[in-house]
């Protein structure tokens, strides 16, 4: 049986907003509309629990509401996009040593090698893209791990931090301001504008953490 979008709205005039109540629905349905390649769309941009539909120009926006009613994703499509594959299309080496570490223990009221081995335990999805060029919001995690944001950002955190907040995990792309409580670094290229794909990371991997000594 296929599952249709909770709503579709229109987004201006050269696009379309389409609302899910699961990040898996989202997953589900971005792909199956990359795969149906409908006239007019030039690009999908998944995020939490909405697919924007961006429109070549305004007359596609009618045609194409009319044609994702033929896009019927399966049930099945969308409960795999919630079940970690027998190995994870990336793996990201770390070193736990995360200025934050120790408060990200506390919180959760684990050790820290509890926490690394939370952390480590169990692959993590790519629900979605933002915040910089890279950065990837990591779902699916052990739910002990979810702390909250720290009470006041940081003005710079490191390339390669390893961060939690919420529900998700990330790693930093480049240098910026953040908020997220930082418990590792890594060595991976998140961004780089000269490979094919320049987002390591992308909706729908699977991203496994490996702890690795300095």
């Amino acid at each position: 049986m296929g599952v249709t979008a909770a709503a579709v709205h229109d987004y201006g005039d050269r696009a379309l907003l389409l609302e899910f109540g699961t990040t898996a629905e989202v997953l589900a349905w971005t792909e199956a509309l990359r795969a149906a390649k409908l006239p007019g769309v030039v690009d999908l941009v998944p995020a939490a629990q909405t697919v924007l539909i961006i429109l070549a120009d305004s007359a596609c926006q009618a045609p194409v509401r009319q044609r994702i009613g033929r896009v019927t994703p399966g049930a099945d499509s969308i409960a795999d996009a919630g079940s970690p594959p027998d190995e994870a299309d990336v793996v990201l080496h770390v070193i736990y040593d995360g200025a934050d570490l120790d408060e990200v223990a506390r919180l959760t009221g684990l050790s820290v090698d509890e926490v690394v081995a939370a952390h480590t335990g169990r692959p993590w999805r790519v629900g979605f893209c933002g915040f910089a060029p890279g950065f990837g919001y990591l779902l699916d995690g052990d739910e002990r791990l979810q702390v909250p944001r720290r009470a006041e950002p940081r003005t710079k955190v490191p390339v390669g931090a390893v961060a939690l907040a919420g529900s998700f995990s990330g790693v930093y792309p480049r240098e910026s301001p953040g908020g997220w409580q930082l418990i590792g670094r890594t060595d991976a290229v998140l961004w780089d504008i000269d490979r094919d794909e320049p987002a390591l990371l992308t909706p729908g991997q699977w991203v496994q953490f490996r702890a690795v000594t300095p």
